[in-house]
């Protein structure tokens, strides 16, 4: 993202609804860069979406007709990482669904100003923050890895690995690395530290990543990070 543009997406089947976020979302952007598309269901977001995929936010009406806003944001976010998604819903029903696209909030309608211009600021936080990158300097090799491409690090021993698109093993303890985290990140224990925003479900004793990966909880770990997330979203 650049911190001088956004691009912002409103997607509802109500057109009064569309008109009312939008003018809210405007007089949020009057200060910055921002440009504003709206679209009144999913099929024809997902059309255009084809065509341009650099969208910073959306903001996404939860019940629409054959495509739902939660199917919706599934599509978008296995190929899409880093934008934001707000959820915009009459029922507090959907907020577990949010889960499985890491959205930023749920916002109930009628959405409130001064909720939607919290949650629009920390949309632009959060894209600050993904620019963010690590450099790690090992065995005469440089990489240099996306803040947000990190699933989770483990460590053995005196050696950290580093899961993202590669796994990346340094010798590092767990604590010198976890200061160049941010809040995304939560510590499990002494031998894991998680991003937040990869998490899809927790029970007593795992955390499964949207990938697949299974990641063992401490004995009290569970509550601290139920709230973690809980607070995310």
């Amino acid at each position: 993202m650049k911190e001088e543009f956004l691009k912002i997406a409103i997607c509802d089947d109500n057109q009064a609804d569309i008109e009312y976020v939008k003018q809210m979302a405007t007089s949020w952007a009057e200060d910055r860069s921002v440009k504003i598309n709206t679209f009144g269901s999913a099929e024809e977001f997902l059309f255009h979406y084809d065509e341009e995929k650099d969208y910073d936010i959306l903001l996404l009406d939860v019940e629409m007709g054959e495509i739902d806003g939660v199917t919706m944001a599934k599509k978008i976010r296995s190929g899409n990482d880093t934008v934001q998604i707000v959820f915009i819903t009459g029922y507090s029903d959907y907020i577990a669904d949010g889960y499985d696209v890491a959205a930023l909030h749920y916002l109930l309608k009628p959405v409130k100003k001064d909720q939607l211009f919290k949650v629009l600021d920390r949309a632009v936080e959060n894209l600050k923050k993904n620019e963010k990158e690590i450099i790690i300097k090992n065995a005469g090799e440089i990489y240099v890895i996306p803040i947000n491409e990190i699933k989770y690090v483990e460590v053995r021993q005196n050696y950290i690995t580093i899961h993202g698109k590669q796994d990346i093993t340094n010798k590092q303890t767990l604590q010198a690395f976890a200061k160049e985290l941010d809040d995304r990140f939560y510590k499990l224990g002494r031998s894991y530290i998680i991003n937040l925003n990869y998490i899809r479900r927790i029970t007593r004793t795992e955390a499964v990543l949207s990938t697949g990966e299974e990641i063992p909880l401490p004995r009290g770990v569970y509550d601290g990070l139920n709230r973690a997330i809980i607070d995310r979203v």
